[in-house]
């Protein structure tokens, strides 16, 4: 039986959802949803809020994001953030991590569990990889040394070979698929030992094989479709979450 009656999601795409649409087709569902789903099943009075925006940077997440998840005072909380900060030319990694430390260490002294991700390798499909790579080990284990150091629950997606195939990847090649979202979810609640649909973390289809010529093609139809508007978005200033609001910011039943 799950031992939390309350839970709030905090973070960015990655936790609203995408790309993970709703069966319904309105808005997106994704891992936090999923888990919230289950952890109700088990908790007639559960409550749940998810208050994650895509494309938040870090300090938008502490600053709009968190004060409110204390504030609603749940027994169990999610932060994943710094995906989108890494990104950027300027990241400032002895600084991130301090706040990172700060911010972890602030909702652990609400008495809440916490959640917290070790990133899943996308370097390998990523434009400017090598770039990123050092950026992902460094953050990865300052999340491992964080989370230890406060008692959090720590998710290594990035152990998980299988999140090397692309079949858990949408196709802006950024965001996860329905499946991947599943898998993430099971990590979660296999982490806080309740049990899930073990389907969600069998072992997806491998790729599908491609020519090269569909391979070129395919390649080029995403750096058109998906490449080309998030660079406009980076220079310009602007972010895919701008027009965004939580899609659950209030600490409600899952029903509602």
């Amino acid at each position: 039986m799950a031992r939390w009656s309350s839970f709030v999601a905090v973070g960015d795409s990655f936790t609203e959802g995408l790309d993970d649409p709703q069966p319904d087709g309105r808005g997106y569902r994704g891992w936090a949803d999923l888990v919230a789903g289950v952890l109700a099943a088990s908790s007639p009075e559960f409550r749940y809020a998810n208050l994650a925006v895509r494309g938040r940077l870090f300090d938008n997440i502490v600053a709009e994001q968190v004060p409110l998840a204390v504030a609603m005072k749940p027994d169990l909380i999610s932060f994943a953030g710094g995906g989108n900060d890494a990104l950027r030319r300027n990241w400032e990694y002895e600084g991130i991590v301090a706040r990172f430390d700060r911010t972890i260490e602030k909702l652990r002294a609400t008495g809440a569990d916490v959640v917290m991700f070790r990133w899943a390798d996308m370097t390998g499909r990523m434009p400017g990889g090598k770039m990123l790579r050092p950026r992902v080990d460094l953050f990865n284990n300052a999340i491992e040394s964080v989370g230890e150091k406060y008692g959090a629950h720590v998710i290594s997606l990035w152990d998980d070979l299988e999140f090397a195939n692309p079949r858990l990847w949408g196709i802006d090649r950024l965001h996860l698929s329905p499946a991947g979202h599943r898998r993430v979810a099971a990590h979660v609640l296999t982490k806080l030992n309740v049990a899930c649909d073990p389907d969600w973390l069998a072992a997806p289809p491998p790729p599908e094989e491609l020519s090269w010529m569909s391979r070129k093609a395919a390649d080029a139809k995403w750096a058109t479709q998906h490449l080309a508007p998030w660079v406009k978005r980076r220079l310009t200033g602007k972010s895919s979450g701008d027009m965004v609001t939580a899609k659950r910011p209030e600490l409600a039943p899952l029903s509602e």
